[in-house]
């Protein structure tokens, strides 16, 4: 049997575990951060008169796709166990086993066993971890997007959904028609205001089916922003073998991560864990939190990941290990980023600590995994910074080279000539005719521009045009602004 552990190995009875919590978007990231805790959270009540045995995590994939489907069969092997691997940028490696997931719901061929799930009275909370371009926002018309193909197929049949909304909005009507508390909806990924997203989402749907429900669901479910944080990255079959080397198991769906993480959360729940009990932090200024997240982690995760993969890198350690792109995003921070944040966090410390994070071998962190969907991360992780450069002002070239690198990586070619997959769900249906114009401002037509529209966006229009031009002319290393102060216009 794969994983060669038994339930023993764990330091909790997980036969008096019953689940409290339905998961949508089962991958790295949750089962090493919000599974993890809970695992935690369980130890502690097994030391405890089992007062929080009823936490346990029903996990749920909607997409139909191989990767999803291997997982279920997986996850079946294992009796939904596995294991994480923590690997700090210095010093041993530790592993566990994670049990905190009971059961895993493949959507697509249990449409039923989801709906059962979310009508449960034991269900207390639905969370999300369905990435930044998965609630399916129209960043234009700052709403739910009803045109979308899933979503209509959803509206016109809602009692047999196929999208995370339409699930969550019926196991919502069902609880309502049953006389039967709501759960709440609890967002984990990377997204400012996540919980804001989410219910923005959710009413969007819910008032396009039904407007008396849709005003129950407001009035009734609770949406807690949370910033969460921890680098979890794809397991690819090679890491797979390599951990399970390294840990001795036989586990088909193992998890590395990094030993930092962080969980900030808003305490705006009907009923929750006590996940304080175990590290995570409670706090009325999510926001403050979460801006410094976007600001500078996954802001400067994009500046190395656009400018590394055009020159040859595929990994985040190395390609921060670049001088050049070292100094570029470094820069980018000190000179951009940290002069217009408020933050309740020290965020010079948080600036050198995220550094030192990506430059972390063992992770083995993959580019094209934070590219992926770059229109949505570059609305959701750069739009905050450009504006308040903007207003304020200031120099444009760090983001203004960013962009222009954004707008190069679409090209899907290094600087070798080696390709790369470019997989962009959310991008206007034309981008690859517009990228291919040779006129080079064409494609700021694009909605991964759409967020500062509203502001005096000609100077940095013009730059990114600049730095295109310096890129096909020069290539991406002769263009970065600190190589090329002609480029700051």
């Amino acid at each position: 049997m794969p994983l060669q552990k038994s339930d023993a190995s764990l330091a909790y009875d997980r036969r008096r575990i019953t689940p409290g919590i339905v998961h949508f978007g089962v991958g790295q990231f949750c089962r090493g951060h919000l599974f993890r805790y809970t695992q935690h959270l369980l130890e502690v009540s097994a030391k405890e008169n089992h007062q929080y045995d009823s936490w346990g995590i029903v996990g749920v994939n909607v997409i139909k796709g191989e990767r999803e489907r291997e997982m279920w069969q997986d996850f079946k092997k294992q009796d939904c166990m596995y294991s994480v691997t923590l690997c700090p940028t210095k010093g041993p490696h530790t592993t566990e086993i994670i049990g905190s997931m009971l059961d895993y719901v493949y959507a697509p061929e249990q449409h039923q066993k989801v709906l059962d799930y979310l009508a449960d009275p034991r269900i207390r909370i639905v969370s999300l971890t369905v990435t930044e371009g998965g609630y399916n926002i129209d960043e234009v018309k700052n709403c739910f997007n009803l045109a979308d193909k899933a979503v209509k197929a959803d509206l016109a049949n809602p009692a047999q959904p196929h999208t995370t909304f339409g699930y969550i909005v019926e196991g919502l009507r069902l609880r309502r028609e049953r006389k039967i508390e709501p759960f709440t909806v609890m967002s984990c990924d990377n997204l400012r205001h996540n919980g804001d997203v989410a219910k923005k989402a959710i009413l969007g749907y819910a008032g396009a089916r039904d407007a008396e429900l849709c005003r129950w669901i407001e009035a009734n479910v609770c949406f807690p922003n949370s910033m969460v944080d921890r680098i979890t990255p794809a397991t690819t079959p090679a890491m797979r073998t390599h951990l399970n080397k390294l840990t001795g198991l036989d586990d088909l769906q193992p998890v590395i991560g990094e030993d930092f993480n962080q969980w900030v959360i808003e305490n705006r729940f009907r009923v929750r864990p006590p996940w304080e009990r175990v590290g995570q932090e409670l706090t009325d200024n999510v926001a403050g939190y979460e801006n410094t997240k976007v600001r500078i982690l996954n802001s400067s995760h994009l500046m190395l990941t656009f400018s590394g993969l055009l020159l040859g890198y595929r990994m985040v350690h190395e390609a921060l290990g670049d001088a050049d792109i070292h100094r570029l995003v470094a820069n980018s921070l000190e000179n951009d980023v940290l002069p217009t944040l408020d933050s309740p966090m020290d965020k010079v410390a948080y600036k050198n600590k995220v550094l030192s994070r990506f430059m972390n071998p063992a992770i083995a962190d993959q580019l094209l995994r934070i590219a992926g969907d770059g229109c949505s991360k570059v609305q959701v992780f750069w739009t905050n910074n450009v504006v308040a450069l903007l207003k304020n002002k200031r120099d444009l070239s760090n983001f203004a080279f960013g962009l222009a690198c954004f707008l190069a990586y679409l090209e899907g070619k290094d600087c070798k000539g080696a390709t790369f997959p470019v997989i962009e769900p959310k991008l206007d249906p034309k981008w690859k005719e517009l990228i291919a114009s040779s006129n080079l401002s064409a494609p700021l037509s694009l909605n991964a521009f759409d967020s500062w529209r509203s502001l005096d966006h000609a100077e940095l229009d013009a730059q990114i045009v600049h730095f295109r031009k310096l890129i096909k002319e020069k290539g991406v290393r002769a263009a970065m602004p600190f190589k090329n102060k002609s480029a700051q216009l």
